[in-house]
């Protein structure tokens, strides 16, 4: 493969094929590579917020041919006093929150990403990358050199391409860690809402229920490393939390996994890692991108792979302008609120704190109806901190694919 390309994408997951799809759509040869054949399983909560939900819909992704695809409406949170608060999303205005597994959202991205335009190599491993001061050159495995004027990193937390680029943290190892299994047979307190237990001991850790078609759903739980959970303690842990009286209360007796638990590290450190090189940005997991407090990353991966595209397409060639544009763009979007959500974070890590919150946000039908918006990220973590965000009119903006709910 010799032919040279405009940007070259390392990773086809949310980030990547949102840089693609952005720059397809503004006229740039793009191409893709992965080292996965899609469809793939991929490990994940599976849930996306009202952010979320409001980019896919402006890349053009359409839920419809999704059957998996899951709207949901009401959240229910219990603290780790036992009290139990219902969160109901707005109604009729369109969707708040969904529910759809990693294989069929990250499948569908790459179908739009190639409807744009974009060339995509699957099952190919990028095993290096040399920048010039006119272009980047990537060594793909069975494909040769793949060269473009820019290249966008969205190969995971592990990226190979910031490893090659000398700019990984040496012994990093992410700031949490999640399981999670797909169950069955789960009753319909848990098919129709999605569930989230504050469980004292993973404090501020939880766990969750997030319900899918056919009376499934994905239950796991995620704990802060370096916490009061050791992460090689955390399969021993599960198989306990599962049978907690409360928990099972809502599964269902006749709940039980369909498939074996996996595992993940989740990244959340993106105002702490270097987001570029000479002509290399780092988008999604990438550049740590996860929100620190629910841990979050869908919509903060859709957002960086965007920018990072806008980024190119509005600097043309000149490098220096394109790289200080894109770290521009994240400090301006996404720094405010990543540090507000690790100061909550802290206060979630104690009982009194936890308890506090789930008490405060549950005392009126307005507490109840604009936290559950904020929590799946309708509007910015840090709004009240950020004034020129207010024009957005963040508690009445309505939800995304409102012909379709």
């Amino acid at each position: 493969m010799t032919v040279e390309w405009d940007t070259a994408i390392v990773g086809a997951g949310p980030a990547g094929c949102a840089a693609a799809i952005t720059l397809a759509r503004g006229g740039q040869r793009v191409v893709v590579v992965d080292r996965a054949r899609f469809p793939r399983p991929k490990a994940c909560g599976d849930g996306l917020t009202a952010g979320a939900l409001r980019l896919l819909e402006g890349l053009g992704l359409d839920p419809t041919p999704i059957s998996t695809w899951m709207p949901v409406e009401d959240v229910c949170i219990r603290s780790p006093s036992g009290r139990t608060v219902e969160f109901p999303l707005p109604r009729g205005g369109g969707q708040f929150a969904a529910v759809v597994p990693r294989a069929e959202l990250d499948n569908a991205l790459v179908e739009q990403a190639k409807a744009e335009g974009a060339m995509l190599v699957e099952g190919a491993a990028c095993q290096g990358i040399v920048e010039d001061n006119g272009h980047v050159a990537l060594e793909v495995s069975d494909h040769g050199t793949v060269k473009a004027q820019f290249a966008i990193a969205a190969d995971g937390m592990w990226s190979p391409t910031r490893k090659f680029l000398g700019l990984a943290p040496d012994g990093y190892r992410g700031d949490w860690h999640a399981f999670r299994q797909y169950w069955s047979g789960v009753a319909p307190a848990a098919s129709q809402a999605l569930w989230v237990w504050f469980e004292e001991e993973i404090l501020p850790g939880y766990v969750w229920s997030f319900p899918l078609p056919d009376g499934r759903a994905n239950v796991g739980f995620g704990v802060r490393r370096g916490g009061p959970v050791a992460v090689g303690d955390m399969g021993k842990l599960w198989r306990e939390l599962q049978k907690r009286d409360h928990i099972r209360a809502v599964l269902g007796e006749d709940a039980a996994p369909e498939t074996a638990h996996r595992a993940w590290p989740i990244p959340a450190r993106i105002d702490k890692v270097p987001l570029t090189s000479r002509r290399t940005m780092f988008v999604g997991d990438a550049a740590a991108a996860t929100d620190p407090m629910s841990g979050e990353g869908i919509a903060q991966a859709l957002l960086t792979g965007m920018g990072a595209a806008n980024a190119v397409l509005a600097g043309g060639s000149d490098a220096e302008q394109v790289m200080a544009d894109y770290r521009h763009f994240v400090r301006r979007e996404l720094f405010a609120d990543h540090r507000m959500a690790r100061r909550l974070g802290r206060v979630l890590a104690t009982r009194p704190g936890a308890r506090g919150a789930v008490r405060i946000a549950g005392l009126t039908p307005w507490t109840r109806r604009n936290f559950a918006r904020w929590l799946f990220e309708d509007y910015p973590r840090s709004i009240i901190a950020t004034p020129r965000r207010w024009l957005r009119k963040p508690l009445t903006t309505p939800g995304a694919y409102r012909s379709q709910h």
